[in-house]
């Protein structure tokens, strides 16, 4: 199948997708390797460009409202946001649960969110309960294939909550800290006051405690006037910039580049306009019908950003963060996240069963693209 609005002068190089194919293969099956791998490192900075081209594969299908993917060892779990479960995706292609997050308060865009592994034992999980919005660390026990989930700790509770703009996707950056955004939850104002928590990015320690070297000590804000960020990614070492998506109201969603202390404008400002004002302009909006960026990735040289309203998959070159280009326009529905699947993949995940899309036969799915081989 050839993605809609693939660029002309974009082709696939037949050697380059079958190598492609055997490595998705290669992860489903284990091609005879026996025993776990450790986690695997990072992408490279030189690796190649991370545009999808033709014939993407599907990886799992039957997936009830996913949110997150986090990949621990040979095995990825991925959250699904109303029925509370985490579930693991083998190497071997087979989907179990591993357990039901307890006491979580669905409804609207609240329910089981973000994931985030921090590289050794603890699995982090952002989702929301009847007192707010949480995030609780389980220890993670086993090996891929068999893990499990030890019995939760809070690290950071009480979090403004609402029917919609909860935020929630949580990601470890390269210091080691957790970040932590949290939406508006329907009061925009709160998100200009740096005492309240609504409408910021946190960072945390991993066990909740405010790191010393934050902007506003002893305060766990990081940014402040967001109304409702979904993605979270750094560019490698070494140029290290952290981005974010965020969802606007009527107007504009934004792509920003994050800087700590900084103020993004939200309600003052929607998109572009604030910088004369001390806010930070975003590096790209785009109408809010072709849009509603949520989850992000740095794969390669690119920035890739999964779109539900707009229902396409968006390549923003960090060599040129002003531009970007469409691939996969319409063609699987509402994506809610994109991930760095094995040997260079791209995983992408559907969310059509969410109660606002449209749900074809086999959703919600896992669909792995290759990297581009652009001219």
């Amino acid at each position: 199948m050839s993605p809609r609005g693939r660029l002309a002068g974009t082709r696939p190089r037949r050697t380059a997708a079958a190598a492609f194919v055997l490595a998705t293969a290669c992860w489903l099956t284990g091609c005879g390797v026996a025993g776990p791998d450790p986690p695997p490192p990072p992408p490279p900075a030189a690796s190649p460009s991370a545009a999808p081209t033709s014939e993407p594969v599907t990886i799992v299908t039957g997936l009830a409202a996913p949110w997150s993917l986090v990949r621990i060892g040979t095995s990825v779990l991925i959250s699904e946001r109303d029925t509370g479960r985490i579930r693991e995706l083998t190497a071997g292609g087979a989907l179990r649960d591993v357990v039901t997050v307890e006491n979580v308060a669905h409804g609207g865009e609240g329910g089981l969110l973000g994931l985030a592994f921090d590289g050794d034992d603890g699995l982090f999980a952002y989702s929301t309960a009847a007192d707010g919005n949480r995030v609780e660390r389980y220890a993670v026990e086993g090996a891929p294939g068999a893990l499990r989930l030890s019995d939760p700790r809070i690290v950071v509770d009480g979090l403004p909550r609402a029917g919609n703009h909860n935020g929630g996707r949580i990601a470890f950056g390269p210091d080691g800290m957790l970040y932590v955004p949290v939406g508006d939850a329907g009061d925009p104002d709160a998100a200009q006051d740096p005492d309240a928590l609504n409408g910021k990015i946190l960072r945390l320690e991993p066990d909740g405690g405010i790191p010393a070297d934050n902007p506003r000590r002893g305060s766990p804000v990081y940014t402040l006037g967001h109304r409702n960020v979904q993605g979270l990614a750094w560019a490698p070492a070494p140029d290290g910039r952290m981005f974010a998506s965020e969802f606007g109201q009527n107007t504009w969603d934004e792509l920003n580049e994050i800087m700590p202390g900084g103020n993004y404008g939200w309600p003052v400002v929607e998109g572009t306009g604030g910088e004369e004002r001390g806010f930070v302009d975003p590096l790209q909006s785009w109408a809010t019908d072709a849009a509603s960026p949520s989850g992000i990735a740095v794969i390669g040289d690119r920035i890739l950003i999964a779109n539900l309203r707009g229902e396409v998959l968006r390549s923003v070159p960090l060599s040129d963060t002003a531009t970007s280009e469409e691939f996969y326009a319409r063609a699987f529905g509402r994506l809610r996240d994109v991930f760095a699947g094995p040997d260079g993949a791209v995983w992408v995940l559907t969310n059509n069963t969410d109660g606002r899309g449209a749900p074809r036969d086999g959703d919600d799915r896992i669909i792995a693209v290759p990297p581009a081989l652009l001219d």
